[in-house]
């Protein structure tokens, strides 16, 4: 059965090179490998099996680090914790396990472990002891050693926020502007790899590119029904979440709201209906303005006319864009455009 989540996005880190860093207990070979070697058919994606020892794990990847340069790092769980200290390339940590020797503590991840996939010397089992949880504590503490402005920049985190396993979020975020979360847990699979991780790898491969895409605004009330939103409690419009994952694909999506005089609630109660409604692409990319008009881009969505706006005006409810799925429909003619 064809995957209903998973696309392949060709133009995306074309002719680069991703480094994965697999997490505990994990391999080169996982699923995880797999569904990034098909969504960036034109990438290199390098998945090295990582020692048992975090010491000699390190200097492997430092060592590819320095051989490969590649254009963008994704690290998951423990894989997330080592990622984070590759200082000065850019870089994803996925539910980073920061305090990992305080993870496999408190998760019983210590004695005789299985790999839960194949590795290239074959190797099914290991074991692990007091000395070795030693061994991870002491490096995950030089987390965030040498950081710099200009690598805080460079560092995406994004945290699940059903996650069971491991709870990073604010020490990442005291360190990095750039923490997220995201609708999953701390398994990654392909709706939450699509919906979350993809968007954030479109970003900094755009900027790697210097990649400038048309610009659509959105506003809020073109998403759900005006006088619930003001509640919190509006269920989106039909299509409205199908729409933006799609245009997301081939534009800069940004999110408007008004900027009332409770500013402080307004941003509150539509920043926490993004977050549940949209997630990760509303993330920085939400604007609070009553000037509309001085908005600069191409489209604008709305359910009532801007006059004197800046961007050709799509008009929801109108006879010609009477839903999301006219909308769609019109998008995919103009095909990035």
């Amino acid at each position: 059965m064809e995957n209903p989540y998973v696309k392949q996005f060709p133009e995306l880190l074309k002719d680069k090179k991703l480094l994965y860093v697999h997490g505990f207990a994990s391999s080169g070979q996982s699923g995880t490998v797999r569904r990034l070697r098909t969504v960036f058919p034109n990438a290199t994606v390098l998945a090295p099996d990582l020692p048992i020892h975090p010491e000699e794990a390190i200097a492997l990847l430092r060592r590819i680090c320095d051989e490969e340069r590649p254009d963008i790092i994704l690290g998951t769980s423990m894989g997330g914790m080592y990622t984070e200290q590759l200082r000065g390339f850019d870089r994803i940590c996925t539910n980073p396990a920061l305090c990992i020797a305080d993870t496999m503590h408190e998760h019983g991840m210590t004695g005789t472990q299985t790999f839960q996939n194949p590795r290239q010397d074959g190797v099914q089992s290991f074991y692990v002891d007091k000395a070795l949880v030693k061994e991870y504590r002491q490096v995950s503490e030089r987390r965030f050693e040498g950081l710099d402005d200009d690598d805080r920049q460079r560092v995406y985190g994004l945290f699940g926020d059903r996650d069971d396993l491991v709870h990073t979020f604010d020490l990442f975020h005291e360190h990095y502007p750039q923490a997220i979360s995201f609708h999953g847990e701390h398994r990654m699979d392909d709706r939450s790899f699509m919906h979350s991780v993809l968007p954030v790898i479109r970003w900094i491969d755009d900027r790697q590119e210097g990649r400038e895409r048309p610009i659509i605004y959105i506003g809020i009330e073109a998403s759900a029904p005006s006088h619930l939103l003001q509640q919190g409690e509006a269920a989106p419009f039909p299509s409205f979440q199908k729409a933006v994952r799609l245009l997301i694909e081939r534009y800069q999506v940004f999110f408007v709201a008004p900027a009332l005089s409770s500013r402080l609630s307004a941003y509150a109660t539509t920043s926490s209906w993004l977050t549940e409604h949209v997630n990760v692409p509303a993330w920085g990319h939400t604007v609070f303005t009553n000037q509309r008009h001085l908005l600069y881009g191409d489209y604008l969505i709305e359910t009532a006319k801007t006059e004197g706006a800046m961007a050709t005006t799509i008009e929801l409810g109108s006879d010609t864009f009477k839903t999301w799925d006219d909308i769609i429909e019109y998008f995919d003619r103009l095909g990035g455009q």
